[in-house]
């Protein structure tokens, strides 16, 4: 039977087909994150307890290895965002996890794997943080440069309140920069639990995104670098502010297109929004936990939804799978002609949703 409502929701809103990333079996993976490359390998990392994961696709996303062991380091930071990210360029695969002794929240720091065989085989690189445990938060993203430069951002908690901390590696990980203190908020803290997010244009420029809180406020704000030590002054995304007394723990993504253009995805109170740091606003639907990626037609989007995990694609909208899906992510090749996306459902799922 639900063989049978994937097929015709399929055919409803004509999606590419779903894959099983993962045995079907095993429900204990969770939080994956997609990295494509040009030549059609497609790579998922994801967790299932204390240990890193990778499948790869050498077809564009239309079949998948077994899973490959990355490693288990220790306890690692896994759930509501929290997870390994990743990272590849010409067979070069870097991913990064939250790992420490005891874990949630009492201990952590960002640990660095590196592939030089297309995720194959792994070794150690350096760990990410310089200051012991300023990670132990768990909420991280990555980012790869056209030039293979490497940049990790993080909420960082060295001092009083959150702050964002940022480092950059030119070696795929075997070493990180100085870690920059990027941005802290007048009022004591960022938001102390939504992920923030990375992401490089063709010029090697780097914009990230976090959720401020300022004066009650949970909104997200914006800024870029050009050398990784340097900032811009941040700007607040959307025309209105989300007053809330907790943390939303709901990060959103942020994506560059082929000419340059930073856009953001994100979610503010019970709806999913995609903005261009111009504040242009544009209402997606109802939900929760967006992620976005350009393709070379478009803009894509993922999020749950009240009735199961919603794309937005170029010229067309819908349901791409019913059911208690979580964890959505979607992510396109540098020239943006292959958009993959993933999530959990009894396993990892994945469908190509451009070629």
């Amino acid at each position: 039977m639900r063989n049978m409502i994937t097929f015709l929701l399929t055919l409803a809103f004509q999606i590419p087909p779903i894959v099983a990333v993962t045995p079907t079996s095993t429900s204990t993976f969770k939080e994956p994150q997609v990295a494509v490359e040009n030549d059609g390998h497609v790579y998922i990392a994801y967790g299932a307890g204390n240990t890193v994961f990778i499948s790869v696709s050498s077809d564009k996303g239309k079949t998948f290895g077994s899973p490959i062991k990355v490693a288990e380091a220790g306890t690692i930071s896994l759930g509501m965002r929290r997870g390994p990210r990743i990272a590849a360029q010409n067979g070069k695969v870097t991913i990064t996890a939250v790992y420490g002794q005891k874990g949630k929240g009492a201990d952590g720091d960002i640990v660095t794997f590196r592939s030089e065989n297309h995720g194959e085989t792994w070794t150690s690189g350096a760990k990410v943080n310089d200051v012991q445990g300023a990670a132990r938060e768990g909420l991280h993203a990555m980012a790869i440069a056209p030039n293979g430069t490497l940049a990790c951002t993080w909420l960082d908690l060295r001092s009083k309140g959150t702050t964002l901390y940022l480092s950059t590696s030119k070696d795929s990980g075997k070493s990180w920069s100085k870690n920059r203190l990027a941005y802290e908020s007048p009022s004591g803290s960022i938001c102390e639990c939504c992920h923030p997010s990375l992401a490089y244009d063709p010029y090697g420029r780097l914009f990230v995104m976090f959720r401020n809180s300022l004066d009650g406020a949970r909104d997200m704000w914006g800024m870029f670098t050009n050398n990784g030590v340097e900032f811009s002054k941040p700007t607040k995304i959307g025309k209105e502010s989300w007053i809330i007394n907790a943390c939303p723990m709901d990060g959103g993504m942020i994506t560059v297109d082929s000419k340059g253009k930073a856009t953001a995805i994100w979610r503010r109170e019970s709806s999913v929004y995609s903005t261009s740091l111009a504040n242009e606003e544009t209402l997606a639907g109802p939900g929760q936990q967006p992620w976005g990626a350009f393709g070379d037609d478009g803009l894509y989007m993922v999020w749950m939804g009240p009735k199961g995990i919603m794309s937005k694609t170029p010229g067309k909208a819908g349901l791409l799978v019913s059911g208690l899906g979580t964890d959505p992510v979607v992510a396109s090749s540098p020239d943006h002609k292959i958009v993959v996306a993933a999530w959990t459902e009894n396993g990892i799922k994945a469908s190509r949703l451009a070629k």
